[in-house]
């Protein structure tokens, strides 16, 4: 029997989905800074496993959509009363004046097919309902596996679209999560000063 190298071994490894990883978003995956108020997080954003989401965020990116946006909710085991399934997540989107321009809905990449999963510091994508998603993400603060597809916090079952996750800069993540609020909604909001896609990063 033909033995596998060890580092193939190794990738197929951590790519398998039921372990509940990320799928490894280094690999074919591009590099996003984004800068706040409240100072930088890098993103690694996974083209190979959900590279319809990925996309679609880093086309929002280059176009300069995110850059006068900001992070406009927090959701913390306080302020969900209503909801059974508690999760810990930020939310980002364009600045207000520009959701108008969003581009069309993308359809959902369920991490039941993307081998993803919503990890601490996992980059996911807000939604309605399924396919609905446009330019508003979200970042998890610790794991969320209730957001994963046939996760209890959506009535659907669908999860969302893990796309990514945070490689520096959790530290803003957690301040921004920890911020003052009205409700779920940030008081004031972080702005996002710039968002770039570092060089190097694949072609789209």
């Amino acid at each position: 029997m033909r033995t596998l190298p060890p580092a193939l071994s190794l990738l197929l490894l951590v790519s398998v989905p039921a372990l509940g990883k990320p799928a490894a978003p280094e690999a074919g995956g591009a590099r996003v800074v984004l800068e706040t108020a409240l100072g930088e997080i890098e993103l690694s954003v996974d083209l190979e496993h959900a590279p319809a989401t990925a996309r679609n965020f880093l086309r929002y990116v280059e176009e300069g959509s995110y850059d006068g946006g900001r992070f406009h909710r927090t959701v913390t085991p306080e302020n969900q009363p209503d909801k059974k399934v508690k999760i810990d997540v930020i939310q980002a989107g364009v600045p207000p004046e520009r959701e108008a321009l969003d581009r069309p809905p993308i359809p959902l990449e369920r991490t039941r097919d993307t081998g993803l999963a919503h990890v601490d510091g996992a980059l996911s994508m807000a939604r309605d309902t399924p396919d609905s998603a446009t330019s508003d993400f979200f970042i998890c603060v610790g794991a969320q596996p209730s957001l994963d597809f046939g996760g209890a916090r959506n009535p659907d079952g669908q999860g969302f679209a893990a796309f990514g996750r945070v490689v520096r800069g959790m530290d803003v993540v957690r301040r921004i999560w920890k911020s003052h609020a009205k409700g779920q909604a940030l008081e004031p909001s972080v702005a996002i000063v710039r968002a770039r896609v570092l060089p190097g990063s694949p072609p789209r």
